[in-house]
């Protein structure tokens, strides 16, 4: 099965691959391929299609935080992403974080994200914590890892 490549993207210490979806067929080429990013954590956002344990074998976390395909991500699955994020960077600084939904790559053509989305980018807001809540009251505040 021919698939297009893993996407690496880097945000000061942090580093994503983009991956397509495997199957159990081609997990010792998946597993490969994210050892050679150095991706130590690698999260599902669709359904299980293969057995998680063939990754964890080769010690790499699986973390499953399913959504419905083409809808925005609810607030839980949000919070649960930014967790990770804020404390796999932390502890593991350059570290990489392998992402894949069933489309995959498919994903980053134009026109791929749908109205619902978009908006749900537009509309988003960080919720901030008591202690962080007064700094930025009067600021406009997009997207951002706590």
């Amino acid at each position: 099965m021919n698939h297009v490549a893993p996407v690496e993207i880097s945000y000061d210490n942090m580093r994503f691959l983009i991956t397509h979806n495997p199957t159990n067929d081609t997990m010792h080429k998946f597993t490969e391929e994210l050892k050679n990013y150095g991706v130590t954590t690698l999260v599902r956002v669709c359904d299980a299609t293969y057995d998680k344990t063939l990754v964890e074998k080769s010690g790499i976390r699986v973390l499953d935080l399913p959504y419905n395909d083409g809808a925005p991500p609810p607030d839980e699955i949000v919070d649960n992403w930014l967790d990770l994020l804020k404390n796999k960077f932390r502890e593991e600084p350059g570290s990489c974080v392998a992402v894949h939904c069933v489309a995959g790559l498919g994903r980053k053509r134009r026109g791929a994200f749908n109205t619902k989305q978009l908006l749900f980018l537009e509309h988003y807001r960080p919720k901030m914590r008591a202690r962080s809540r007064s700094r930025f009251r009067d600021s406009t505040v997009h997207c951002c890892i706590q």
